[in-house]
């Protein structure tokens, strides 16, 4: 709210709006008129006034659709409503529906002002308010535990997530299953304006094309067998806050259609229904497929893939960030432990080897649920090799250097895994390894270190 109060008075009476206009000007106010319900609409939309004063009786458009559409664009808005004797009962009510206060004709001058100024404070006062609890927000969230991960292509990503948080810039999240494509989208809602909204996310192969729109758009009674009542659906219900749709790639052509309708302008129409309801949410999207070559083969529209993809944010899979795996390890340790009512368990050099070297094809997810699996399995204290799934003991560590040369990794990330394999291959003697890779014991100590290899 600037320092002299922007207000919009709407009257069908020309002499009223002069006189007022003259008043309040010379009162400090920031006056913008229009004669009549309909240029008090456009001019409303147009000047996005601090407070409104308007008649209730005009012809065509009234006051209360004046006041409906005020508090429709900034709830915060203070409607001022001015009123003949045989219209008091209409404004009375319309105090009830939000309006700030009313005003009986005729009215002397230090009334009006009066009742403009205690609006114009009221108005600065919930700003200040609302600018204070979203300072308090944003300390709170700078304190908040980033998602797990120092390396730097996961760094990398935190990055791009916080500048592109304060922003509404539509995101489209790409990475493997399990990699984490939720918890990016949390951590950007987190850090956005409309933090104090709602976070609701929807998987978007989870449900056939019927269900998948009623539950986006909502639908009406009647709409189709089983539609007993009216719905709203996830788009109305996060107003205000960010919608995540995951596996946007599993769409249907016709549900991708109404998507991008709504994306471009900002309304949805219900299953069903013929009046649209607006759309005010911030949308993140998220895949595992190669959206460009669904592109090609006709099954992803052009249009709605460039709608999503404003902003990129590439998840990379864990066996390019190998040096995550301990951060995240001892986390999830801690999580199973509370959640279980236990002290954490820790992990066997054996068994912290065997995670290392393991290519994780289901990411984070898989490495949690093998985690958990071997608290479970685990009566001890410390987590030994044994408690690991078969197919993680069998791993050897020759593939995972293939492999992540096919992957175009780093040069961190090829002497990570070879450092591993041999330290593997040696039985752990860091001696050996050290002469077996031709470089001083205390080199390699310096390299375990900065990998954090075997030093857990």
């Amino acid at each position: 709210m600037s320092v002299q109060p922007s207000i919009l008075i709407v009257d069908d009476e020309q002499g009223i709006l002069d006189t007022l206009r003259i008043l309040l000007k010379n009162e400090g106010f920031d006056v913008t008129t229009a004669q009549g319900g309909k240029a008090g609409l456009e001019q409303l939309k147009a000047a996005a006034p601090d407070l409104v004063l308007t008649d209730i009786k005009m012809p065509g458009v009234t006051g209360i659709d004046i006041l409906a559409a005020a508090k429709d664009q900034d709830p915060e808005t203070p409607v001022i409503l001015m009123t003949a004797q045989a219209s008091l009962q209409t404004a009375i009510q319309a105090v009830n529906q939000g309006a700030f206060h009313y005003v009986p004709k005729p009215f002397s001058n230090d009334e009006i002002v009066a009742l403009c100024r205690r609006a114009a404070e009221v108005r600065r006062l919930k700003a200040e308010n609302k600018q204070l609890k979203q300072e308090i927000r944003r300390r709170e969230r700078s304190g908040l535990v980033k998602p797990l991960g120092k390396s730097r292509l996961f760094q990398d990503v935190l990055r791009l997530a916080e500048q592109v948080a304060p922003t509404e810039s539509t995101v489209l999240i790409r990475g493997e299953s399990g990699t984490g494509k939720e918890v990016i989208a949390r951590y950007i809602h987190e850090r956005s304006a409309r933090t104090e909204g709602p976070f609701l996310s929807l998987n978007c192969g989870a449900l056939p094309e019927s269900l998948l729109e009623s539950e986006l758009f909502g639908h009406v009674k009647g709409s189709f067998t089983g539609a007993v009542r009216d719905k709203q659906g996830l788009f109305a219900a996060a107003r205000g806050g960010t919608f995540f749709l995951d596996e946007i790639g599993e769409m249907s052509a016709a549900t991708q259609v109404k998507l991008l309708r709504v994306l471009q302008e900002r309304e949805a129409i219900p299953v069903g229904g013929t009046e649209t309801i607006p759309v005010d949410v911030r949308v993140i999207a998220a895949t595992n497929r190669d959206l460009e070559e669904d592109i090609k083969r006709g099954r992803f529209r052009t249009d709605l893939y460039y709608r999503l993809n404003v902003i990129a944010i590439h998840l990379p899979p864990l066996r390019e960030r190998p040096e995550d795996i301990p951060e995240l390890w001892e986390h999830v340790l801690e999580r199973v432990a509370k959640e279980r009512g236990e002290k954490p368990k820790s992990l066997s050099e054996e068994a912290k080897q065997v995670l290392l070297t393991y290519d994780w094809p289901g990411n984070v997810r898989e490495l949690e649920n093998v985690l958990e699996r071997a608290v479970v399995l685990t009566k001890a204290d410390a987590i030994d090799r044994p408690a690991m799934p078969e197919k993680l003991i069998e791993h050897r560590a020759e593939p995972l250097v293939s492999e992540r040369l096919h992957a175009n990794p780093t040069l961190d990330v090829i002497e990570r895994a070879y450092i591993t394999w041999v330290l593997q291959s040696e039985g752990g003697n860091k001696t050996r390894a050290a002469e077996v890779l031709g470089i001083d014991p205390s080199t390699l100590y310096r390299k375990l270190g900065r990998y954090e290899v075997g030093e857990q």
